[in-house]
């Protein structure tokens, strides 16, 4: 068989045979997914500090790629809100694009190609899992602040003010109210009119819905040039070469290479995020079974290759995989459809194009920044959980007034933070027996006896380096201050055992056998067994002290007490009870 037949390597075989069926549907999607990215692309490309052309270059190339290698049948890949801001943040630290466009986009290619890389080998080292350990909480936070940091980028576009580049929030609100004098007002209207054209239409005019972004760039235009045009100093995006995307070979310098190297990482893992997490979601309604790894691999490959066709960064796209699906996608076909019409209007079109004023891409992505604050996750949250809320607070505001890089990566931290102290903190009951003869929590019916020579413990909660302490406190607090004879752990909640845990557990089992009577498990899963086992630590503990379940435990234990008892609690006990 020849590589070329191999399904692994090679995705999209075993949907292609499919695409035969139902050519129709995802041509009628590919035109759905065309007109709906052209206001995308051009919005996009502005966010990230490039020229439009590169907006449509990205959406023409990513997509092909991303559906040829990647899981999902309905993900369309592309230029996105919140990699486009990433992808601005990170370059404006080293170079001015109003000073230097030429150099600003020679690195944005170089930051693509890194990002696609670092995507690519954790999809071959089957990292797919990964984008799981980030809190949602995180996600929701870090985008929400990167809806506002985008809304408040255009002001100096719906205002016609020359904000300087690279202005704080802080910054941008003082500068603003210093000169809002100097506004255009022609331009404000502009901008605000082609807002509330947008706004109106999404949410009154269900048929046109799809294609409010579309038609209130057509009509802002119009306005636009009704109020005067470039004579009332509104200006425009600019003529767009009418060509396909070039071949250019990213400057991929050691010094290059250096430069970028964290902020690529940082870039990998929010594309990742963001396209898995898309991904999902359509899944939950298309059962469609997705490949994390082969995601990981398709959006690597994609930028991969996109860098070279000078193509910035692209990830998942919330509003064009929904609509993908919605206008009745089934299969990738769709997204490769999409790039290639999109080919088309750029070459018969692109004259057109170039009549858009920035005053109206201004009020259109201010609105595309307040549709990335999801507030009805954001109440959830609060209502929920004080923690996640902190998670979510800290990305937001980290966002907002740090470096993206820095406000993703304390959030994930601080995720981090909260998981290990729950997990580090296991709950430890103590049992008895009640009226029923039945084993119970004594916090759950006070009236439950518990043996005088043998304490009975549940553990809820893996043992780990992070969960000794607590462990072990307990332990030494029993040792201490009762005379208990034997312990008995009942150990069907403990997931996993690590080496350190089971390094105490030797020593601790070990101290109580020479001193008192012994430790004993019952239900301990095997793979924790395994690792004592593999460690050399059944040897020193010994392995006549796991039962399969606490009766049996319980009889067995009875048959080694050697001291009268206060009372007869278990059937099993054979020792004279006190008077």
């Amino acid at each position: 068989m020849s590589l070329f037949k191999n399904r692994t390597y090679f995705p999209f075989l075993n949907w292609l045979p499919l695409a035969k069926k139902s050519l129709k549907d995802d041509i009628i999607a590919g035109i759905t997914g065309t007109i709906i990215v052209i206001p995308q692309a051009v919005a996009f490309a502005m966010i990230a500090g490039l020229p439009p052309i590169y907006g449509f270059y990205t959406a023409m190339v990513t997509p092909i790629i991303a559906a040829l290698f990647g899981s999902s049948y309905h993900l369309i890949s592309g230029p996105t809100t919140a990699i486009s801001i990433v992808v601005y943040s990170t370059l404006i630290k080293f170079i001015n694009p109003e000073n230097d466009i030429e150099g600003f986009v020679s690195l944005a290619l170089v930051l693509t190609f890194l990002a696609g890389f670092f995507q690519w080998v954790m999809g071959l080292l089957r990292m797919g899992r990964l984008v799981n350990f980030v809190s949602h909480s995180v996600v929701i936070g870090f985008t929400a602040g990167a809806g506002i940091l985008i809304a408040f980028k255009q002001l100096k576009h719906v205002f016609g003010l020359p904000v300087p580049q690279g202005s704080s929030i802080l910054e941008i609100l003082q500068y603003i109210f210093q000169n809002i004098s100097a506004s255009n007002w022609m331009v404000f209207t502009v901008a605000g009119g082609t807002l509330l054209i947008a706004i109106v239409i999404r949410t009154f005019i269900k048929p046109l819905r799809r294609y409010y972004m579309l038609i209130a760039m057509v009509l802002g235009s119009v306005l636009a040039i009704v109020l005067g045009g470039s004579a009332s100093g509104i200006e425009t995006v600019g003529e767009l070469p009418s060509n396909l995307p070039p071949f250019r070979v990213p400057d991929l310098s050691l010094e290059n290479v250096k430069l970028l190297s964290s902020g690529a990482m940082v870039l990998a893992l929010l594309g990742l995020i963001e396209a898995v997490a898309i991904a999902r979601a359509i899944a939950l309604h298309t059962h469609q079974r997705l490949d994390g790894n082969q995601e990981f691999i398709g959006q690597g490959l994609s930028n991969m290759v996109a860098s070279f066709f000078s193509s910035y960064a692209g990830s998942g796209s919330f509003t064009r995989s929904g609509v993908n699906h919605q206008a009745g996608a089934k299969t990738p076909m769709a997204g490769i459809f999409a790039s290639i019409f999109l080919m088309a209007v750029l070459l018969i079109f692109a004259n057109y194009a170039s009549y858009l004023p920035k005053a109206a891409m201004g009020g259109i992505i201010v609105l595309v920044g307040y549709n990335l604050i999801d507030f009805h996750h954001i109440k959830q949250v609060y209502k929920a959980s004080g923690r996640e809320l902190i998670v979510l607070s800290i990305t937001l505001l980290g966002t907002l007034f740090f470096d993206l890089e820095f406000a993703l990566l304390a959030g994930i931290l601080t995720s981090f933070f909260f998981y290990m102290e729950r997990t580090s903190q296991p709950n430890i009951a103590i049992l008895g027996m009640d009226k029923d003869r039945h084993l119970i929590n004594l916090e759950r019916d006070i009236e439950a006896e518990e043996c005088s020579n043998l304490k009975i413990v549940r553990v809820d909660g893996s043992l780990y380096f992070g969960s000794i302490e607590k462990i072990a406190n307990y332990f030494s607090e029993l040792y201490d201050a009762d005379d208990i004879q034997y312990v008995l752990i009942a150990a069907d909640g403990i997931n996993f055992i690590d080496l350190a845990a089971a390094e105490w557990l030797t020593n601790e089992i070990v101290k109580w056998q020479k001193n008192r009577g012994g430790i004993f498990f019952s239900g301990l899963k095997r793979v924790s067994q395994d690792v004592m086992r593999k460690g050399g630590f059944l040897e020193k503990m010994g392995y006549n002290i796991f039962y399969t379940d606490k009766r049996n435990a319980i009889k067995e234990i009875h048959d080694l007490i050697d001291r009268p008892c206060k009372a007869k609690v278990f059937d099993e006990c054979r020792i004279e009870v006190l008077s």
